[in-house]
């Protein structure tokens, strides 16, 4: 039945979320090169609030939780599981005020109205999967960024999304490439439940009547850890958070 109401309804999604993009693409222009990052920023994180609340138009519900006290004006490094496109939106817009910055593939930053500008000038990294020397580079400079800055990254250590929801293997590499110039990042598990199901069938039809709920789970810190004990403590506490710790080997 969800399926078939979402044959109905999914072109509302659709339609707006492209039209969306389309708007905020020339918003961010003008935001960016006259008024500067900050600008820029703002209109981004309204453009996220736009893209996640066109998933409401088939019935589904975004829901984000954030129960910790965490810093401001300290460096963080979101961990998150990653299930669909549809994680991206909630997370820039409700972690703002940490500025969230993500490390994405290079080649999303040609071609898509909005997402691609973003990838450009919102100040994350853009790494060629191809080439790890540029790919080290880039998560350094991101690194050097949050230093910087105070900035924030988010990172989805499986790699790659998973398809049915359940948790792949953390990998430790960008982690501990950003630990070793950024020490003093605290890092923060996110466990994201059942966006996966917003696109089991794909993006049409889209899924209905869905709830997916994002949760900032409790703040670890790294001092006198090795990078791999932190990645792995992460990554059993999302499992545990989603109800899979039962099914580490």
């Amino acid at each position: 039945m969800r399926k078939l109401f979402g044959y109905i309804l999914s072109p509302l999604t659709v339609i707006g979320f492209f039209l969306a993009l389309l708007i905020f693409h020339p918003l961010q222009w003008i935001a960016y090169r006259f008024f500067g990052y900050s600008a820029h920023k703002k209109v981004v994180d309204f453009l996220n609030l736009c893209l996640f609340s066109t998933f409401y138009l088939t019935g589904n519900r975004v829901v984000f939780i954030n129960k910790q006290n965490l810093p401001i004006g300290r460096p963080i490094i979101f961990i998150a599981n990653h299930q669909s496109l549809a994680d991206i939106p909630p997370l820039i817009y409700y972690l703002r005020k940490y500025h969230a910055k993500f490390i994405s593939k290079i080649e999303l930053t040609k071609g898509i109205p909005s997402i691609s500008y973003n990838l450009k000038y919102g100040g994350g990294a853009n790494i060629d999967r191809n080439d790890s020397r540029q790919s080290i580079a880039e998560i350094v400079k991101l690194a050097n960024r949050m230093k910087e800055n105070k900035w924030s990254t988010v990172i989805f250590p499986e790699g790659t999304r998973s398809k049915n929801g359940m948790v792949k293997p953390f990998q430790v590499g960008g982690i501990a490439t950003i630990l070793k110039k950024c020490p003093e990042a605290l890092l923060v598990p996110i466990a994201i439940n059942n966006s996966w199901k917003l696109t089991q069938y794909g993006f049409y039809p889209l899924n209905t009547f869905t709830k997916a709920t994002w949760e900032v789970l409790e703040p670890i810190e790294p001092a006198g850890k090795l990078p791999e004990d932190v990645v792995k403590e992460a990554e059993n506490r999302i499992k545990e958070a989603l109800g899979q710790n039962h099914l580490t080997s």
